[in-house]
């Protein structure tokens, strides 16, 4: 796909078939988020694919407000360390920011790849890293399930328009 078809053809999917993801999407989508960039290229994340049975069982059993998260082939959980990221002068560890881009290179690369994504925060973070087996220094900071979408499992999109977004100033 072309780079700004794929942007126009993301969406959450929020449904998905019983179909195994290929290895060579897995590669592709690796790659990309390989490339993310982040703060001084300190690369403070871990990307783990669960395609196990179990431990996605577990997992979704800590994440109850999304049913439609177990029927995907692979749940994918971002894990950052914040005390490897680079700091603001202030002393804030930017690792949310560094694994928004990271995520969002994870998403579009799937939609390039014909899968569907959803990006999921809504969990309590303790308990799907006991789940996942995350450990410290490492915390899950997203989730997504990762497969090919089932028909009508997206909502349709409603944005505001780009004049309220963007301001070009000058």
């Amino acid at each position: 796909m072309e780079f700004y078809d794929v942007i126009e053809a993301r969406r959450s999917v929020r449904g998905y078939l019983d179909k195994n993801v290929p290895d060579e999407a897995i590669a592709k989508i690796s790659r990309a988020v390989q490339l993310a960039p982040t703060a001084c290229n300190r690369q403070p994340f871990q990307l783990f694919l669960f395609r196990d049975a179990a431990i996605r069982a577990k997992i979704c059993d800590k994440v109850t407000f999304f049913p439609w998260l177990r029927e995907a082939p692979i749940i994918a959980v971002l894990a950052g360390n914040a005390s490897a990221a680079w700091e603001r002068p202030d002393g804030g560890s930017i690792i949310d920011v560094d694994a928004s881009i990271v995520m969002e290179h994870f998403v579009l690369a799937a939609t390039a790849e014909g899968l569907g994504t959803c990006w999921i925060c809504c969990y309590n973070r303790a308990e799907v890293d006991a789940a996942a087996g995350i450990a410290a220094p490492w915390r899950s900071v997203a989730i997504s399930p990762l497969g090919f979408g089932r028909e009508n499992a997206c909502r349709p999109r409603n944005v505001k328009p780009v004049d309220e977004l963007v301001k070009v100033i000058g």
